[in-house]
């Protein structure tokens, strides 16, 4: 197999990460939620704070908002985003006159700051199976599939021309979508090829829910619409059955983990052996900008499992080390997961930079991805 990096005098070159989950509106939560006001604080008390920001917002705060948070995605060598945009409307869930200005609004953004985007589309429709729909997800929701299809049919033909751009669909979770939009949003990203992303199973009472809608999980419940394919992504897949991560491997799928979020919100820990074993191609995502180091969400992909399996090195990658299995999951899996058939360039890394003294030439990507940070860039010739 070619290596994955060049070693050029003190820099090594490696291919350009990519961040396959993004909600950049919640950059602005930074330093909020983190102190307990509730009896038991947990993902679904954090979602309050989450909508309470969500309703606030304007398209010039989403603008500020998101240009942060691509700004720091491309300083930690990040050139690859796939934002799971679901903010479309005004507050009270009135469309704005043109329907896709805060797509439009985000995906300048992300491209003045340096970045390809694939805006994922995202499908909302209600406040979850037997849930009043909040206020602020009025903002999220359309009340007919259709109004979610030509939303995307606007954003495909403008932007057609831009190689930089990728248009995909996401439904948001079963909690989110009903049923029976399923299909028809699965029909029209296998007619148009698009990425097709989708929360599933972060949290527990999510899966529980669904099974008392539907009688199945969530992922068997989109299998059973025909949406798993090699497009398909599963965002978080914390809590998947043995059943449902054979599904995804059978696919040939994605599952986009975000450790530093699922930490951040308590959603758990996937079952990252059986993901790897069954066949899912892995990919990481900074999700909700608590922190951004895709260096860190790469590590962990690693790290968590050995946490929860109480052991070390937990897999092996015929030909490659494990450094260069995590290196290459946080790059080209996240790319072609946002429908890109490349890495987006390569960035550079101070190999000289003190974090690394004293680390041998031939493992010096082992100490970058397990002892590292994104400090390590070289950034306007410095770092």
């Amino acid at each position: 197999m070619q290596p994955i990096s060049r070693r050029e005098g003190d820099t090594l070159w490696v291919p350009a990460l990519a961040s396959a989950h993004s909600h950049a509106f919640q950059r602005g939560l930074r330093g909020m939620a983190q102190r307990k006001g509730n009896p038991s604080e947990n993902f679904w008390t954090w979602r309050g704070a989450m909508f309470d920001l969500a309703e606030s917002l304007t398209p010039e705060t989403i603008d500020a908002f998101s240009r942060q948070a691509f700004r720091e995605l491309r300083l930690a060598g990040v050139r690859t985003v796939g934002e799971f945009h679901y903010v479309h409307h005004q507050s009270g869930g009135h469309p704005y006159d043109d329907r896709t200005l805060l797509s439009d609004i985000v995906i300048r953004a992300a491209l003045d700051e340096g970045l390809r985007i694939t805006l994922l589309r995202t499908a909302y429709n209600r406040g979850g199976f037997e849930h009043k729909i909040d206020r602020a997800q009025l903002r999220f929701s359309d009340k007919d599939v259709d109004d979610v299809l030509r939303d995307t049919e606007t954003l495909l033909k403008r932007y057609a021309g831009d190689a930089r751009v990728r248009i995909g669909l996401a439904p948001h979770s079963v909690r989110a979508v009903p049923p029976e939009w399923l299909r028809p949003l699965g029909e029209f990203a296998r007619r148009h090829d698009l990425p097709f992303h989708m929360h599933i199973s972060e949290q527990m009472r999510e899966v529980d829910e669904c099974v008392a809608e539907t009688g199945k999980r969530p992922l068997e419940v989109v299998n059973d619409a025909g949406l798993l394919s090699e497009r398909f992504c599963a965002v978080h897949a914390t809590q998947l059955s043995q059943h449902e991560v054979q599904l995804l491997g059978q696919a040939h799928a994605f599952a986009c983990l975000c450790p530093t979020t699922e930490r951040d919100l308590g959603d758990g820990i996937a079952d990252i052996t059986a993901l790897r074993v069954a066949g899912v191609r892995l990919c990481n995502g900074i999700d909700s900008h608590i922190v951004t180091d895709p260096i860190e969400e790469i590590r962990s992909l690693e790290t968590h499992e050995r946490l929860r399996t109480h052991t070390r090195v937990t897999f092996t990658n015929e030909g490659r080390t494990p450094a260069e299995s995590l290196w290459l999951e946080g790059s080209t899996n996240g790319s072609m997961a946002c429908g890109f058939s490349d890495d987006g360039g390569e960035i550079a890394i101070n190999a000289a930079h003190e974090s690394l003294r004293f680390v041998s030439p031939s493992q010096l990507l082992d100490a970058i991805v397990f002892s590292g940070s994104a400090n390590t860039l070289v950034r306007n010739g410095q770092s």
